[in-house]
């Protein structure tokens, strides 16, 4: 493991750095080197060959069996507080996140009361994380019928850009909007060049396919066919390619809708995809009848699809990987006992993302640079984070240490989620987080010094 050691005093040609990590496999772009990474002031300001010896007032040595790689960002993680803290909260979400290696999330606009819908409910959600977060978080804006006046506000407070929904999301105060009310916000975003953030499963297919109180997985897969997710993000691309707007389609499942978003990109429309764990993880054919915590919307398909879902990230359809982690009390996750209609949907998985992205990769023969590329480049990057993702001179000095050939057994009652409900529980896993520095200090689990993001750049 990784080991801190006491130094003498910094070298005058150096200058006074804070912290120095030495280690044979440092991630420096897009392969591993042999390197030591000075940091001042949370800001990497030196990289230099492994055998410099530069100095700081910390040195940390990293062990044969551990590479260093930027913290990862996690653009889709539901923190649910206020309003519903009992589901998850700042506290316990974002200890999760360091757990995992994840050093920045953003905040999806539910299921928090209230939505985070106005200016107003935003201030109210900051009020909520002050000083109570233990990873660097920035927020989300939503999207509902009505609220359009309130989008430019809130890109002027800062948030990163706004979600939407085109069918039911499950809680009465963040609605769904359709087609037409989704077009109208991307023209008012495109003035401020905002990204849209699209749930796409068409509202009209999903009501017209069969919804039978059930314990059968194949019943509730049935009840999201994939037409409907096929549909809708035709729908966001048809409305983005219009108005020019920035589009993002979040947690896609369905593979089918690769080669149209492939085609989109080329005739210029602004999209961008995400796939979740979830998806390249699991498959329904794994799905015990009544294993309710295997749902989640759109849902875990079949593993030809996994393998296609892959592909597309090989390709470059599929932009990256992010958690939506999405928990609830077992109570609701458990609901109906065993019956997928009446459960809640959600995956709670933000703690486990690396591993199980890593798990699955590796029997692929994908490199773990890939890998972080997609958990952490990449999405930085899509939100406008271009200090985070990356260890460069200059960049944020977020790290994970991570053993990738070291492997455990998930047990979800020790996870730092709040709620020890989770699809992977028992399952063996390769690759373990061993330390998370944010800023360049451990994350310290009784010390929250995590900081509020906005997409101007100013942090609080």
């Amino acid at each position: 493991m990784a080991q801190e050691q006491s130094a003498g005093a910094p070298s005058d040609e150096a200058g006074p750095f804070d912290l120095v990590i030495r280690g044979g496999r440092v991630l420096l772009g897009d392969a591993f080197s042999p390197a030591e990474v000075a940091v001042r002031g949370g800001v990497i300001v030196r990289i230099a060959p492994l055998g410099t010896a530069l100095e700081g007032s910390r040195i940390v040595q990293l062990a044969d069996d551990e590479v260093l790689i930027p913290g990862l960002v996690d653009t889709h993680v539901h923190v649910d507080e206020p309003g519903r803290t009992e589901w998850e909260g700042f506290e316990s979400a974002t200890r999760a996140a360091a757990a995992g290696g994840v050093t920045t999330i953003v905040d999806m606009p539910l299921n928090s009361i209230p939505a985070t819908t106005s200016v107003a409910a935003l201030e109210a959600k900051r009020r909520a994380a002050e000083g109570r977060v233990f990873v660097d978080v920035g927020f989300w804006g939503g999207v509902v019928p009505g609220n359009l006046a309130e989008l430019g506000p809130l890109a002027g407070e800062g948030v990163f850009g706004f979600k939407c929904f085109l069918l039911d999301s499950g809680v009465d105060e963040f609605p769904a909007v359709t087609v037409d009310e989704m077009e109208a916000a991307m023209a008012v975003l495109r003035a401020t060049d905002s990204l849209l953030l699209v749930h796409a499963e068409d509202a009209q297919l999903i009501g017209a396919a069969p919804h039978p109180h059930s314990t059968r997985y194949s019943d509730f897969l049935a009840s999201r066919p994939r037409e409907a997710e096929d549909s809708a993000i035709a729908d966001v691309i048809d409305r983005a390619a219009r108005t020019g707007a920035r589009a993002h389609v979040v947690h896609l499942s369905s593979a089918d809708s690769l080669g149209r978003i492939a085609d989109a990109r080329r005739a210029g429309v602004r999209l961008s995809v995400e796939t979740c764990p979830h998806y390249l993880t699991l498959t329904a054919e794994e799905v015990p009848a009544g294993a309710t915590a295997f749902k989640c919307c759109p849902p875990i398909r079949e593993a030809a699809n996994r393998d296609a879902l892959w592909s597309g990230l090989e390709s470059g359809a599929i932009d990256f990987i992010v958690s939506d982690h999405s928990p609830a009390p077992a109570e609701l996750k458990y609901a109906g006992h065993g019956d997928f209609v009446e459960a809640w949907g959600g995956i709670a998985s933000l703690q486990l993302g690396l591993p199980l992205v890593w798990s699955g990769a590796r029997e692929r023969g994908i490199p773990l640079e890939q890998v972080v590329e997609w958990m952490s480049g990449a999405p930085a990057r899509r939100v406008g984070l271009t200090e985070k993702g990356r260890i460069a001179e200059g960049a944020a000095a977020d790290f994970a240490v991570f053993a990738p050939d070291e492997t455990f057994t998930v047990e979800a009652s020790a996870l730092e989620h709040r709620h020890a409900v989770c699809p992977y529980d028992g399952r063996e896993l390769s690759g373990v987080v061993r330390a998370t520095l944010l800023a360049g200090h451990p994350v310290d689990r009784a010390a929250a010094r995590g900081r509020l993001l906005r997409r101007d750049g100013i942090e609080r």
